[in-house]
């Protein structure tokens, strides 16, 4: 079956910011974009009262998932967005749909035939980053798709490079995809990802990596610049091990690795600021007590300023 990009529309300067971006990642992948709209059903005890009139359930039904006016009328919203999008972006098919359902559970579905889904997500205006709702994260934890947030207002020349005057342009380069990795436990699907959306942009590779001092070293030991720096360099051998099989992959790629002491969070963030495109991951765990998002991801998924593609993997 050919995978989509699909995206979440609800009407919202969020999810619209998202459809943009959306279609711009089908035509760099040579991908049908898909819209989906979801409507939630009218819940019970709406659809039992006996004074529920036609006008006041056919609102409820054309609701989207996070309240789209009423007047956008049943599969208006959805059409009306694929125009613009056919305008906007020639040469990219698009594609609508409407569902109905709980929208976090109708998007993860979504995502199943999708080869990514992307969302949109409020900025936190001067402090930057996302304020990232509870469908988001629902569907991000519940999917083993990779999910890509955007940013209200995200604009293509957002992610490239200004231009000699320092004006924002979408026919500038690329500015580089960052990677936040853990060497530790590094997965072929998250940094495949990562190099293959470098590699379709023809811009550089940001491998970021955050180190601290095993416990036993933290803890009842004087600083010891020699032994810090040992540390330092061990780990910046382990995370050129880990990218070497990467690089001679995709060899066009330039790739800039970043060993950092520190929290990892903190240091993909800040790179957050320079890049086009943030990649993280977020590890499959099937268990009891419900699905992980993971510490790192979860305060990039926060406070990162660029769009932060989220990647399941084993």
């Amino acid at each position: 079956m050919l995978r989509t990009i699909t995206v979440g529309l609800d009407g919202s300067q969020e999810s619209r910011a998202a459809a943009e971006w959306a279609a711009r990642e089908a035509r760099l992948r040579d991908l049908p974009l898909k819209i989906v709209h979801v409507r939630e059903p009218v819940p019970e005890p709406m659809a039992q009262a006996p004074l529920l009139g036609a006008e006041t359930q056919q609102h409820w039904t054309e609701r989207s998932e996070l309240g789209a006016p009423p007047a956008e009328g049943r599969g208006r919203l959805p059409r009306e967005a694929a125009e613009g999008v056919r305008l906007r972006h020639p040469g990219v098919e698009v594609r609508t749909e409407q569902v109905s359902g709980h929208p976090g559970e109708a998007l993860a579905e979504a995502a199943k035939s999708a080869e990514l889904l992307v969302l949109g997500s409020r900025g936190l205006g001067g402090i930057g980053g996302f304020l990232v709702g509870s469908v988001g994260l629902s569907v991000i934890a519940h999917t083993d798709r990779p999910v890509v947030l955007v940013r209200a207002l995200e604009v293509a020349a957002d992610e490239h490079q200004a231009d000699p005057a320092g004006v924002p342009s979408a026919a500038t380069p690329f500015r580089p995809v960052v990677l936040g990795l853990d060497v530790e436990h590094p997965d072929e699907t998250l940094i495949e990802f990562a190099f293959d959306a470098a590699g379709r942009r023809a811009t550089s590779l940001r491998v970021v990596h955050g180190w601290n001092p095993p416990p036993y070293y933290a803890y009842g030991t004087p600083v010891d610049p020699t032994l810090h720096e040992a540390l330092a360099l061990r780990d910046a051998e382990s995370l050129a091990e880990v990218v070497a099989p990467w690089r001679k992959k995709f060899p066009d790629v330039e790739v800039v690795e970043e060993s950092r002491y520190g929290s990892p969070a903190v240091h993909v963030v800040d790179a957050a600021r320079e890049a086009s495109l943030v990649v993280v991951g977020r590890r499959i765990r099937r268990s009891p007590f419900g699905a992980h998002i993971g510490h790192v991801t979860y305060a990039v998924l926060h406070h990162s300023t660029a769009p932060v593609a989220v990647v399941p993997h084993g």
